[in-house]
């Protein structure tokens, strides 16, 4: 009875460990299916924070270009380099390449008629760091994370002269 006993508990041990390493190779084949997927999230959370931080850098500079576009004997260079001084101090890394643009003859409709106004626009490019090459890894040939332009516009009534 005993050796009965042992040898149904030697069957029982050795179908366990060989149930055991089969969900061993399927807890690998699930991970190997599901990191690059995860991988790709996590990545695309940090790089459209960034992207979203840098719009928010982009969006102020646009707005303190116009707060001097609106002063009385400014010029365009005033602004632009308002512009770029604040692109800098936000640390945004390409600020040269950024393009501004100045429209101090703007009018804007008043309800006894119309005033003038001056409108800045900031086009900045802004480039994702490791997007790209995780969008590449997970599908071949993929365009997510390629270069895009952030655009800001401000426009405020011009100071009387």
């Amino acid at each position: 009875m005993r050796s009965k006993a042992r040898a149904i508990l030697i069957r029982v041990r050795n179908r366990v460990r060989s149930l055991a390493r089969g969900e061993a190779g399927q807890s690998l084949l699930e991970v190997a299916l599901t990191l690059p997927v995860l991988l790709l999230i996590g990545v695309g959370i940090f790089e459209f924070g960034r992207a979203y931080q840098t719009w928010l850098v982009v969006s102020n500079a646009a707005r303190e270009g116009a707060r001097v576009a609106i002063l009385p004997n400014s010029t365009t260079s005033d602004v632009q380099t308002r512009v770029v001084t604040y692109l800098q101090n936000g640390q945004l890394d390409n600020y040269l390449a950024a393009t501004v643009t100045v429209n101090q003859s703007d009018t804007v409709p008043l309800a006894t008629g119309t005033a003038s106004s001056s409108v800045v626009t900031v086009n900045y490019p802004f480039a994702f760091m490791v997007l790209n090459g995780v969008a590449n890894l997970v599908v071949s040939g993929s365009t997510a994370g390629t270069p895009i332009t952030l655009t800001a516009a401000a426009e405020m009534r011009n100071e009387a002269q």
